[in-house]
């Protein structure tokens, strides 16, 4: 006869099992088949071992990884990582932060501003990307229109195909498209703190300030760490808006790690060398993970 416990455990594993095996097969394979494609010089094209290999593959070993971590551009690109980084948690949360204690109650106009920014999350990452190319054209783009009132004629409004400007044009539509996603994140935290709270606050004769600040925000922690970390996280993996308003470029000046592993993975067909940037990129998120949630236990 099995326990209470033992047959518990075997219930817990039985509902497991098949969401291991797809972990497994979708995560943990994926992640060591990369490591071993590292290894090598390979273009993708044919068997990577075997008598059957391309002339073009070459075990190299650590090889790969030396070449990224002394590749300027690799440094670079992971520079305008960690700018993403800051600046959402220093610019995104806050914004997200502050509309979600403005419209936290349920009135239709609240309501209804819910949904306006939210629509952004929504929307493709390459649509949006495409979109904020047309906004940003020097040509005919609405940005253009609106400055140039502002601004004497032939001021250079190339947004997207000026080094300078490109990694801020860029940022205001990281901005643009994730703040809602944060926004309703922290609304439903909020919706999850008593009511008597605040009420109790008020009788204590609270200010609006004192009570968010010392009471609603405090209380709101676990939701602002879930929050930070999702940020943080997607940070590191930024892509689909870059590649859709420039590809990284001009000369790199909005590159990342992700952009700069689809170059050489898939463009230049450098198929080992994009791995060991992949298997780098992944060695950075599990180690900001690790230390995050140390961090978080404290």
């Amino acid at each position: 006869m099995l326990t209470n416990k033992k047959k518990d455990f075997w219930i817990a594993m039985a509902f497991l099992a098949v969401p291991l095996i797809l972990f497994t097969f979708f995560v943990v394979f994926p992640v060591f088949k990369a490591a071993f494609y590292g290894l090598f010089k390979w273009n993708g094209y044919g068997p990577l071992t075997g008598p059957n290999a391309g002339r073009k593959t070459e075990f190299v070993g650590l090889a790969n990884f030396k070449e990224i971590l002394t590749d300027p551009i690799f440094w670079k690109s992971f520079g305008h990582n960690v700018k993403i980084i800051i600046l959402s948690v220093v610019i995104e949360l806050p914004i997200a932060l502050v509309l979600a204690l403005l419209i936290s109650t349920k009135t239709k106009r609240n309501v209804a501003l819910r949904t306006i920014f939210f629509i952004p999350y929504v929307v493709s990452e390459v649509i949006a990307g495409t979109v904020w190319q047309f906004i940003y054209s020097p040509q005919y783009g609405i940005a253009t229109s609106f400055l140039s009132v502002f601004f004497k004629e032939g001021t250079d409004f190339a947004f997207l195909g000026n080094p300078e400007t490109v990694f801020p044009a860029i940022f205001v539509v990281i901005i643009w498209k994730y703040f809602g996603l944060y926004m309703i994140l922290y609304i439903a935290g909020l919706q999850g703190i008593p009511n008597e709270i605040r009420e109790a606050a008020a009788i204590d004769g609270a200010s609006p300030w004192q009570l968010n600040t010392r009471i609603i925000i405090p209380l709101l922690l676990p939701t602002i760490v879930v929050t930070l970390f999702f940020c943080i996280i997607g940070s590191l993996q930024t892509f689909d808006i870059i590649w859709a308003m420039g590809k990284g470029d001009p000369v790199n000046a909005s590159e990342t790690m992700v952009t700069y592993l689809y170059k050489f993975g898939f463009r230049r067909t450098q198929m080992g060398f994009g791995s060991a940037i992949a298997i780098v990129i992944f060695l950075f998120c599990v180690t900001f993970n690790t230390v995050y949630q140390k961090l978080i236990k404290k």
